[in-house]
């Protein structure tokens, strides 16, 4: 350990010199997509024992709790020198020691704790004595009933993805800092920071309340103090901190507040499956068995997720999905662990509580030990009835994915889960937006997909989308054909799901390339003062990118005030021609939808379609505002058609 430290150490000293010129020209190339500074490795994968090293700074989780949740009971993690062997002693009306629990490693101690419902706010002292003695002093804090905390999601939202780092700088003096393991800030570099963070969230706010956005997806903001790769997040080194160069857990607060009052719930990423290998549990480990490390030497997982629904799936796959490790930096976490279990718990309790945010997405869902995921998402359920999170699938068929939701048809016992990120109707909606034919491709895929959502209790919470972070941007995956790529965005909002829309789509941000998209994590132009153009208004748009914004406006506007598209019932035809027909309809409304996927105009009868239309005598067209009658529509070829059905 000490010499890893010495060779951090050393590294550190060089970013201390990054200013200098001669410095600049070592550590860049000229590839836009460079990893890793010139000089620097990737991680090596390394045994992690509990031996006990010094400790750098005393660490109580959680940092404070509440009185009047749901669950009396908590479960405290204290990291201090030596003090694993240490009695234990409260005096606070109301708390209750039931039992402790020694670590491996001699800095950690774990402590039950039970709050009844009769304690009151307030401070009281951890008392500690035997091999040392210690006191702290921990704080109980009255629940804020305040409303519009803790909302939830629900199919009649309009989501908004943010890479926090790359949406706006609005505070430059937070850049940046030299006691953190990299102060590179470049934004010419994919994988370096660019500067963005919580304050230039706040400050387009309005900007995101006038596109008709209601819900935002922040990607990772706690700490991730990683030498490479710290802009993306998925990385953490510690739970209840926001990273410094986004801000502050008060400026995070402070921004669920904001968002709140203009009609936009906030919704925090997090990660049960894995850590950064600079996080404080990981450099000084408490259990050998925190971390899954049965392997001698580096084990990537299998990525295969037909292991947990495969009949025929040997053991030794499984343990290979669950145990192996995502990237060399990210040490895979073992939930089988309880008191790594809790740990995960309880700091999500805790910033749902502190911040009141409304929901989570969980990165990597189907990775973690499965039972872990499961037994959180009741006790989440628990505190929160009504609260929502979802969790992300990026899995090969609808089977792999509806599994891990609650109420589906496939799985034994209960599930948790409301709702998937849905990568099945993604690829789908991609396929027949390019234009593909075939029996089973193009629109016929989309048809195919879509009448698997019996397999759901309710497949309208699905998270639906054309692009993320981890995917090629959606206008470069339709080679920059601007009416594919509009066409498709219109589908998205129309079709059953909750509509995700990444950062800057709506005005035509491209990129393709890398693992994992990397090449579409660009900067949102005009969220930097030194930039030249300003993206965020009409004045600094292309005509194409405006246009895209205005179809986007309408769409998400008429979305907000159609409950027939957030949670009406939908009914599709096999598609014709490469012509896909659905409605999308309740009680008060319905919307007949026509997308023309095929290279050809078509002047579409719609005679098929009488079960649906019966009792309806004209249809206005939602964008163009044109009406229509009911014996034909045209239809320009990769176009789609919106058309409100009218009563005489």
């Amino acid at each position: 350990m000490k010499s890893i430290r010495s060779f951090w150490g050393g590294l550190m000293c060089l970013f201390f010199f990054n200013q200098s010129p001669l410095f600049a020209q070592t550590i860049y190339d000229q590839d836009p997509m460079q990893r890793l500074p010139i000089g620097m490795q990737l991680s090596v994968y390394q045994p992690h024992l509990p031996t006990g090293g010094q400790v750098d700074k005393t660490r109580i989780c959680p940092p404070n709790w509440w009185v009047g949740m749901e669950n009396p009971n908590l479960q405290l993690m204290i990291y201090d020198q030596n003090i694993s062997q240490c009695a234990v002693k409260i005096k606070y009306p109301g708390v209750k020691v039931l039992k402790v629990h020694p670590a491996t490693n001699p800095n950690y101690l774990f402590i039950d704790l039970q709050i009844n419902p009769s304690a009151k706010p307030g401070k009281f002292t951890i008392v500690l004595s035997g091999s040392v003695e210690k006191t702290y002093t921990y704080e109980l804090q009255a629940r804020d009933r305040s409303p519009n905390r803790n909302q939830g999601l629900s199919p009649a939202d309009n989501m908004y993805l943010i890479m926090p780092d790359r949406f706006a700088n609005g505070d430059p003096t937070n850049d940046s800092f030299k006691d953190m393991s990299s102060d590179l800030v470049n934004r010419n570099k994919i994988y370096f920071r660019h500067g963005g963070d919580i304050q230039g969230i706040i400050d387009h706010l309005d900007y995101l309340q006038e596109l008709g956005i209601t819900a935002i997806w922040v990607m990772p903001l706690v700490e991730s103090d990683q030498p490479y790769e710290s802009y993306h997040g998925y990385a953490p080194t510690d739970h209840y901190t926001i990273d410094k160069r986004y801000g502050t857990n008060e400026l995070y607060k402070q921004l669920v507040d904001k968002a709140h009052a203009k009609g936009i719930k906030v919704i925090m990423d997090i990660i049960h499956n894995h850590v950064g290998d600079r996080h404080w549990t990981i450099r000084d480990i408490p259990f050998k068995d925190w971390i899954n490390q049965e392997w001698p030497t580096y084990t990537k997982s299998n990525y295969r997720d037909a292991v947990w629904i495969d009949p025929y799936a040997s053991e030794a796959d499984r343990r290979r999905l669950a145990d192996g490790w995502f990237d060399s930096h990210m040490p895979d976490l073992n939930q089988r662990n309880p008191f790594l279990a809790n740990f995960l718990l309880y700091s999500n309790l805790w910033w749902m509580e502190y911040s009141g945010q409304d929901a989570y997405r969980i990165d990597t869902y189907f990775y973690p030990e499965q039972d872990f995921m499961i037994n959180w998402g009741k006790r989440m359920q628990q505190e929160y009835p009504g609260y929502t999170f979802f969790g992300e699938t990026w899995v090969q068929s609808t089977l792999a994915q509806a599994q891990f939701t609650l109420g589906n048809r496939l799985s034994e016992g209960q599930r948790y889960l409301p709702a998937v990120t849905d990568f099945q109707l993604n690829y789908a909606l991609l396929e027949a937006g390019a234009g593909k034919q075939g029996w089973t491709d193009g629109a016929n895929r989309l048809y195919l997909t879509l009448s698997n959502d019996f397999l759901y209790q309710d497949a309208r919470r699905n998270v639906t989308f054309l692009d993320n972070h981890d995917v090629s941007r959606a206008l470069s995956v339709f080679n920059n054909d601007w009416k594919k790529f509009q066409t498709s965005l219109a589908a998205l909002l129309t079709i059953r799901g909750l509509p995700c829309l990444y950062y800057g789509t709506e005005i035509g941000i491209s990129g393709a390339g890398g693992s994992f998209g990397e090449a579409g994590r660009r900067d949102f132009i005009g969220g930097w003062r030194e930039d030249n153009l300003n993206k965020f208004t009409a004045a600094g748009r292309s005509d194409q990118e405006e246009e895209t914004y205005q179809l986007l406006h309408k769409l998400l506007h008429y979305r907000k005030n159609t409950p027939a598209l957030q949670t009406g019932k939908t009914r599709h035809f096999i598609p014709e021609d490469g012509v896909y027909v659905f409605f999308r309809y309740d009680d008060a409304k319905r919307v007949m939808v026509l997308w023309n996927t095929s290279d050809k105009s078509q002047e579409h009868a719609l005679n098929r379609y009488r079960e649906m239309l019966s009792g309806f005598t004209a249809g206005q067209d939602v964008l163009s505002g044109k009406s229509d009658n009911l014996n034909s529509i045209s239809i320009d070829a990769h176009s789609l058609r919106i058309i409100e059905l009218k009563k005489p």
